[in-house]
């Protein structure tokens, strides 16, 4: 199997990260809910964030130490649950839900590339994207299951 170099691999994660940062954009203008618009409004930053990232370290402008690893806890409600359909209306928690499916998808694409990687500096620069991925995944279902189960004063 042929390996993908570096500036390759950068060059798809550049790519998925404009993405990202088109659809959050795009969702944000249809999106009535001040919460849910702000938070599409952090997520589009963050993946603006992380294409300046990846440009500047493909430019050797960062090192692979200005990505922080943070411990990050899976509620895996995007694997159970599924995602509605981003092009009709939906209600805030729904926004959550399909932000919480783009963020699993970016996950598992930086984690797959990192498999196809021998131990080095690209399988480490892939391996720290899908944590930062996976910590954009929690955020967003921890506002879905607060958002679409909501706690009533009697519990």
């Amino acid at each position: 199997m042929e390996r993908i170099n570096l500036r390759s691999v950068l060059g798809k994660a550049i790519q998925r990260e404009e993405e990202a940062f088109a659809f959050y954009t795009a969702l944000h203008d249809r999106i009535e809910d001040a919460t849910a618009r702000d938070t599409l409004q952090f997520l589009a930053a963050e993946e603006k964030k992380h294409r300046e990232f990846l440009v500047a370290y493909r430019d050797g402008q960062k090192s692979l130490t200005a990505l922080p690893v943070d411990a990050v806890v899976d509620y895996q409600l995007a694997q159970h649950l599924d995602a509605p359909d981003p092009d009709r209306d939906m209600e805030s928690s729904e926004v959550y839900l399909v932000a919480a499916h783009r963020e699993m998808a970016s996950h598992n694409f930086y984690k797959g590339l990192a498999a196809l990687q021998p131990e080095g500096e690209v399988r480490e620069v892939l391996k720290r994207m899908a944590a930062e991925e996976l910590r954009h995944k929690e955020k967003v279902e921890y506002l879905y299951a607060n958002t679409a189960f909501v706690q009533t004063a009697g519990g």
